[in-house]
């Protein structure tokens, strides 16, 4: 496609080679076999692509093979055989990703961990909780209901828990309830040679901790390049006795986000905080049904008890006409908040259908909130300047922000000015103190980017981690670094 040929990310086909730089040895598909069983193991061309791509814009790259591990023990003998070979390794979940996470680009294997499905410890006391790879986010959801608790992290995709690990992602609850690193209190970890490791210690829960280096916080965000996450501990939440969704059209993209800083500052204890651009709101009043004025917007949902909600809305209310909002309707019933959540959750296919045939690409920085209003007011001047059909939607609450680019692939000066667009985006989040990244990840695109943000010293750092647990760059090569 025209943007991979921009972004140097494949052939325009889409494929790489079937084979790796290194074919896989001798007997190698035999030894895996040994492992986990016949039916557990496919070097089916169709399996391998499926396993080859995510859900980003980055050149399909096929794997060598693919394995289901289905026990810890598996994990750790298939890490060692691949460690002995010197063949590179893969974590895959499902496949949600946005900047190519699984795609294999030297070959290997891919370890897809989705039938490591068990919910192996609730404690409700504890607020806490053991899952394995494959336990998705509305899994655990489902599996805690009716227990008064529930995990906040909404990303959107119903990924898995340990993929959102993998990424440090986060989505629209994190102004409340945090990103995952802050929501992760241990996790089992299977290393590039097969040991096993357990990065708060075997067995513990603890809410706080100030014993030694944070591991934790060092896998969550690893992207799968230091070791496979087998198991996660969770911090769980309170369902809120009240919630409250409301919607508001604002005069300028300005007043919008100028709104939702006064928000934050005045310390209304928003849940979540959402924006969206007139552009954006357009496409989503068409693709979802819903009848709302074309102008930049916000969507804010506040958590609490029935007593104290009703002072967070009249707070809110107030900050919203201050800053020339309007349209201010508050829906309590759950049926009318899934209706306009699940408006904002299609934004990206709202914003595929403003032109038919095309494709997309979504970037995604984060900057400090007191930078937020000039910098997606000047993010929305670019677009307009550079002739981009960019829908612009964001977790304004912490600062995190996309514009959801749609583009004609067979048109390499429109692709081209995508990329180029990106590269401004990215480097205007970080002279605003920012990150390139607020919760998609590295992956392929942003390593560039990696260096401008961390400067040589910090990035030779991560380098030398890395060496340090994966000496034969076999975990997930050529992915963050």
């Amino acid at each position: 496609m025209a943007l991979r040929r921009v972004l140097g990310l494949g052939r325009a086909l889409g494929r790489r080679s079937c084979c790796s730089k290194h074919p896989l040895p001798p007997d190698f598909v035999e030894a895996l076999r040994a492992v986990v069983g016949g039916p557990n193991v496919s070097t089916a061309m169709a399996v391998r692509e499926q396993h080859g791509h995510d859900e980003s814009m980055h050149t399909c790259a096929p794997p060598d093979a693919v394995v289901w591990p289905q026990a810890v023990e598996q994990v750790q003998e298939l890490a060692a055989l691949c460690y002995r070979c010197h063949v590179p390794m893969v974590p895959f979940g499902t496949g949600t990703g946005l900047e190519g996470g699984v795609n294999a680009v030297q070959g290997g294997v891919c370890f897809d961990l989705s039938r490591m499905d068990a919910i192996a410890e609730l404690s409700l006391e504890d607020f806490s909780v053991v899952v394995e790879p494959g336990v998705t986010r509305k899994a655990l959801n489902s599996h805690l209901r009716g227990t008064g608790l529930w995990f906040p992290v909404d990303p959107g995709a119903d990924a898995s828990l340990c993929g959102m690990a993998a990424t440090g992602a986060s989505g629209t609850n994190a102004v409340r309830y945090g990103t995952m690193r802050p929501n992760v209190l241990n996790l089992r970890v299977v290393l590039p040679d097969g040991r096993l490791l357990h990065t708060a210690g075997p067995g513990r829960q603890a809410r706080k901790r100030a014993a030694g280096y944070d591991l934790t916080s060092l896998f969550v965000g690893s992207e799968g390049t230091l070791g496979f996450l087998t198991q996660a501990t969770l911090r769980l939440h309170p369902l809120p006795e009240a919630v409250a969704t409301t919607i508001a059209a604002f005069p300028s993209v300005r007043a919008a986000v100028a709104c939702t800083v006064q928000v934050l500052q005045a310390a209304v204890p928003v849940a979540r905080i959402e924006f969206l651009d007139e552009v954006m709101v357009g496409a989503c009043s068409r693709f979802s049904g819903l009848e709302l004025p074309a102008a930049a917007t916000l969507l804010l949902e506040l958590h609490g008890s029935r007593h104290g909600l009703a002072e967070q809305q009249q707070q809110a209310e107030e900050i919203v006409r201050l800053n020339g909002g309007s349209g201010l309707a508050w829906a309590e019933e759950p049926d009318e908040r899934r209706r306009l959540w699940a408006m904002r959750h299609r934004a990206w296919y709202a914003a595929l259908a403003l032109r038919p045939g095309c494709q997309g690409y979504s970037t995604d920085v984060c900057v400090p909130i007191s930078r937020l209003t000039d910098v997606v007011v000047e993010t929305q001047r670019d677009l307009q300047d550079s002739g981009l059909t960019g829908p612009m939607v964001g977790h304004v609450g912490d600062g995190n922000f996309h514009c959801l680019l749609i583009f004609d692939p067979q048109d390499p000066a429109e692709a081209q000015r995508v990329h180029a667009f990106a590269q401004r985006l990215g480097r205007r989040a970080l002279a605003a103190g920012g990150t390139c990244t607020g919760e998609h990840g590295v992956g392929l695109g942003k390593r560039a980017l990696l260096l401008e943000e961390l400067g040589q010293e910090g990035l030779d750092t991560l380098r030398s981690i890395k060496a340090a647990l994966d000496p034969h760059n076999l975990m997930n090569p050529g992915k963050v670094l």
